[in-house]
């Protein structure tokens, strides 16, 4: 018998609401990640399958712990009931708005994005691009063999990104410039 969202909300100390929200968000993500944001998180935050979330709430672990187990948990019913996502679709009564795109167009759609101060990132693994936003300035970047898993901004004033990958910590600026044009894949 599968779950409802009821139970998964219960069983991870969640309001049916905060499980709402963070299904609509997930579903956005296509069950493998999640933008969302809802008092119950600790504000706005960013889960990703595999194991990077970041909460506005950044030193809570159990809450962390929380909504990792929430993600996981709805991703897994999305997996094992592909309806929910056409389900939960044909139920909505607001109008979705797509953010404005800033990376250049030719990456086509990422797999994750995010942002944090000044700076915005968008992953295209299939492309091995990296597209970074600072001040209005975007870079793309070679991701070469890294599979990337979360993202994390230094918070100072020459601020640097790093990420994780299967080859551990990471600096953006160790990753070559490319040409968002350029899909000579290895």
């Amino acid at each position: 018998m599968a779950t409802s969202l009821d139970e998964i909300a219960r069983r991870n100390g969640f309001s049916v609401e905060a499980a709402q929200t963070m299904l609509d968000a997930l579903i956005a993500g296509n069950g493998t990640m999640a933008q969302f944001s809802h008092r119950e998180f600790g504000g706005a935050g960013q889960w990703m399958r595999g194991g990077m979330t970041m909460l506005g709430d950044m030193f809570n672990h159990d809450l962390k712990r929380r909504v990792e187990a929430l993600c996981s948990d709805l991703a897994q019913m999305m997996a094992s009931d592909p309806s929910v996502a056409r389900r939960h679709d044909s139920q909505r009564t607001s109008v979705d708005v797509p953010p404005r795109q800033w990376w250049p167009q030719s990456l086509g759609t990422p797999a994750s994005t995010g942002a944090q101060n000044d700076a915005r990132y968008a992953y295209f693994p299939e492309r091995r691009r990296l597209a970074i936003g600072v001040h209005g300035v975007v870079k793309v970047y070679d991701t070469l063999d890294h599979r990337i898993s979360g993202f994390a901004q230094q918070q100072s004033s020459g601020g640097s990104m790093t990420f994780r990958s299967q080859n551990g910590l990471v600096d953006v600026a160790s990753l070559p410039e490319a040409n968002a044009d350029d899909m000579d894949i290895r």
